[in-house]
């Protein structure tokens, strides 16, 4: 795991770079990336992102040549990973432990992640016995760094009438999470689809014992086992 005091040298903006540049390539099992992405991603302009990249570049947190490919140093992907593990570990205290539903702890948890104190981060997870897991199912990274990737199928990949169990959802749509919690998905829901619609891609589904109506952009979001 990367040195809370070699992480305090980076700002807060540099650490949201390479927390998107780690979903966009490890998460997403891509080697590098463009510039273009990366923007797209953060919702930035890509001269923007150019300005940036450079920069942390010269902190030895990427590999970046001008007008190629971007990933993260073996540096990089140890800081990513140990936001990851403050923004996991803070979802789920605020989820179990002060009542916030999951659809209100992604961005509470963006805030909490940049906190710099290393001993409070493993106090909270003493405190919380260690968890495994986020209230939207993805592994939380160890102390020591033990990080991988699940691999879990999405809802939109699976046939018609076979029933699976809900794995893990997209935590960064705020209103995906909100309607998901409306319909009664959670974790550990059983889920069959009944019908695909090739007008509009959208997808009659039971979930548990209740019949609903599901969008493609929804049924992408939503990873099955």
């Amino acid at each position: 795991m990367a040195k809370n005091s070699d992480f305090n040298r980076l700002t807060l903006n540099e650490q949201d770079y390479i927390k998107a540049i780690f979903s966009l390539t490890y998460e997403s099992g891509e080697k590098e990336i463009g510039t273009n992405k990366l923007a797209d991603k953060l919702n930035l302009s890509p001269g923007s992102v150019n300005l940036m990249v450079k920069k942390i570049k010269s902190k030895n947190i990427v590999n970046y040549e001008k007008y190629g490919k971007i990933s993260l140093t073996d540096e990089g992907k140890k800081f990513a990973i140990l936001l990851i593990r403050k923004h996991r570990l803070w979802e789920t205290f605020l989820c179990d432990y002060l009542n916030f539903s999951w659809d209100e702890v992604h961005q509470i948890a963006e805030q909490l992640e940049h906190i710099k104190s290393e001993k409070l981060i493993d106090k909270l997870d003493e405190f919380m016995d260690f968890p495994k897991k986020d209230p939207h199912g993805s592994l939380i990274p160890s102390k020591s760094g033990n990080y991988h990737i699940e691999k879990f199928r999405l809802l939109s990949e699976i046939g018609i009438n076979k029933v699976h169990t809900v794995a893990s959802i997209n935590d960064e749509n705020e209103e995906l999470l909100k309607y998901a919690s409306k319909i009664g998905i959670e974790l550990g829901s059983k889920i069959k689809i009944i019908e695909k619609r090739k007008f509009d891609n959208s997808y009659e589904v039971m979930i548990d014992d209740k019949i609903e109506q599901l969008s493609e952009i929804f049924a992408q979001n939503i990873y099955i086992k």
